[in-house]
C-alpha cells in the first residue's frame, strides 16, 4: 500500500492538505485502558497546524489530497531524555572535539530522530538556543527542540567530564553537556545564565551517572540548599527543573524539593512514587541506552569502566517502569542515547511493551509529553488546533509492540508543522 495523491482542481495552493481515509489512533483519555481508534477519518492540515478532523469530509475547497487508503495516523513522536549533541559514546571526547564538527554530526543525529517519526525532543543537557533556532527556521531538519543548554552539576558530579588527572577549568570548553557550579550563588548563577538563553527547563545532576568518570551511582548530588535554590530560580522564571537521580534518597530529595521531572529513576520505591502522585509529577525512564551500552556500547566507544557501571541498570529500571505504570504515575518517553546508539531510539517502545501496554507505551510517547512540556493541546494529538505533527503507518504500531514503526517500509509519512518530511510509495 502507498499513498495516492490527487490535485485539487479549484482553489490550488488556498485550501490546505486534506488526508482521507485515515484511521487515527487517539490517546485522549488518560485513564482508558486502551487507545481509541477512528476508522476512516479525515483530517485537514491548513497552515502548521490541525484544522479539522472527522468523518465526513470538511466543507472547504483543498488544494491537494492524499488518500492513505486505510493507513493508521498516529501523532508525532516525543521523547523527553534526548541529548543531541552527544555525538560520541565517550563524553569527555566533547572537551576536546571541535564545536563545528560536533555540529555538523548534530545534524545528522537530529535529520534521523525526524525520520524515524520524532516531531518533539527535550534536551537534557549540551544543545543551544543556536541549534533549537536552527531547526526552527528550517535550516536543519530535526525535531522541534526544547533545550535546557548545560546540565547543572558540583564537581566531580555526573556533568563533569574531567579524567582524574585533569585540572582544566571546567566550562573552558564550549562544547559539554555539563556546567559545573558549586554553592548556592554559583547555581543560582548558573540557573539564571542557562534561563537568559532561552532555557525550556532547567537540568540537574543529583546523583552519579554511567557515563561521568569519577563518581558512582550512589552519590548524592548537589546539597538541598543548592537544589532549592535551583528550583527557585526556575519557577520564578516560569520553568521547572529536571534532574537525572538514580537512587531513592536521591530521587526523594529531589521530589520534596520541588523538582518536577525526574530522569532514569532506576532504584525508584514506593515511598518515591506516592509523593510524585501527590504532587502530579513525572517520571523520564530511558532503557534503551542501558541495552545497548551492554550490547555495544565498548565497540560505540565508551570506556570499560563506564560500561560496568551499568550492571543491572536494565532490569532495575524494567521494575521500576512496570511499578510505575501499575500505580498510574505519569511516565514519559525518554531514550538517552550517545553517539553511534541514537539509531536504537525506537527500540525503547520494544523493552517497555514487556512491562506496559502498548497503548499507555504510546501514551508516554504523545500526551503525557506534552502534559511535561506544558504544551497540552499542541503536540501529541491529532487534533483541530494542534500542531500538524503526524505518522502515517500501513498497519497498527499497537498490534504488533511497535515492530511496524521500527521497519522503515511500514512509515507511509512523516509531517512536521504541516510540512510532508518523508513519505514513502511503495
Amino acid at each position: 500500500m502507498g499513498l495516492s495523491e490527487q490535485s485539487a482542481a479549484d482553489s490550488p495552493g488556498a485550501g490546505g492538505l486534506l488526508l482521507r481515509n485515515c484511521n487515527v489512533i487517539s490517546m485522549h483519555d488518560d485513564d482508558a485502558e486502551e487507545a481509541q481508534v477512528a476508522m476512516g477519518v479525515h483530517v485537514l492540515v491548513q497552515g502548521k497546524r490541525i484544522s479539522y478532523v472527522g468523518h465526513s469530509p470538511p466543507p472547504v475547497s483543498v488544494s491537494q489530497t492524499i488518500d492513505i487508503q486505510g493507513g493508521y495516523i498516529i501523532p508525532g513522536l516525543c521523547d523527553a531524555h534526548v541529548h543531541v549533541t552527544a555525538v560520541s559514546a565517550n563524553l569527555h571526547d566533547l572537551l576536546v572535539l571541535p564545536p563545528s564538527l560536533v555540529t555538523a554530526r548534530t545534524t545528522i543525529i537530529l535529520r534521523d530522530m525526524l525520520m524515524r517519526g520524532f516531531t518533539t525532543v527535550r534536551d537534557a543537557g549540551g544543545c543551544d538556543w543556536g541549534l533549537a533556532k536552527a531547526v526552527e527556521e528550517g535550516t536543519i531538519p530535526g525535531p522541534r527542540i526544547l533545550f535546557c543548554g548545560g546540565a547543572l552539576s558540583q564537581t566531580g558530579g555526573h556533568g563533569d567530564m574531567r579524567l582524574r588527572g585533569e585540572d582544566r577549568v571546567p566550562s573552558c570548553c564550549p562544547i559539554s553537556l555539563g556546567r559545573v557550579c558549586d554553592g548556592v550563588d554559583q547555581v543560582r548563577l548558573a540557573a539564571r545564565e542557562e534561563l537568559r538563553r532561552g532555557a525550556h527547563h532547567i537540568k540537574i545532576m543529583a546523583s552519579g551517572g554511567v557515563s561521568s568518570p569519577t563518581d558512582f551511582l550512589t552519590n548524592l548530588q548537589f546539597s538541598a540548599d543548592e537544589i532549592s535554590a535551583i528550583v527557585e530560580e526556575a519557577r520564578h522564571a516560569g520553568k521547572y527543573v529536571c534532574a537525572h537521580a538514580y537512587t531513592a534518597p536521591a530521587i526523594k530529595r529531589c521530589l520534596e524539593l520541588g523538582v518536577r521531572s525526574i530522569e532514569h529513576g532506576n532504584h525508584i520505591d514506593l515511598e518515591c512514587i506516592d509523593l510524585m502522585k501527590r504532587r502530579n509529577f513525572f517520571l523520564v525512564p530511558t532503557l534503551v541506552t542501558y541495552d545497548c551500552i551492554k550490547r555495544i556500547g565498548e565497540e560505540s566507544g565508551m570506556p570499560q569502566d563506564q560500561v560496568e557501571k551499568v550492571s543491572d541498570l536494565l532490569a532495575k529500571g524494567l521494575e521500576a517502569l512496570a511499578l510505575a505504570d501499575k500505580e498510574g504515575v505519569n511516565i514519559c518517553f525518554g531514550s538517552d542515547l550517545l553517539g553511534s546508539m541514537h539509531k536504537y531510539q525506537l527500540q525503547e517502545f520494544s523493552l517497555r511493551c514487556g512491562v506496559q501496554s502498548p497503548a499507555n507505551a504510546l501514551r508516554s510517547a504523545t500526551t503525557t509529553c506534552a502534559k511535561l512540556f506544558n504544551m497540552e493541546g499542541d503536540i501529541g494529538i491529532v487534533a483541530q488546533g494542534a500542531y500538524a505533527d503526524l505518522v502515517a503507518l500501513k498497519t497498527n504500531p499497537l498490534l504488533d509492540n511497535f515492530s511496524s514503526l521500527l521497519d522503515p517500509s511500514h512509515v507511509l509519512m512523516v509531517m512536521k508543522e504541516g510540512n510532508i518530511v518523508k513519505r514513502t510509495n511503495l
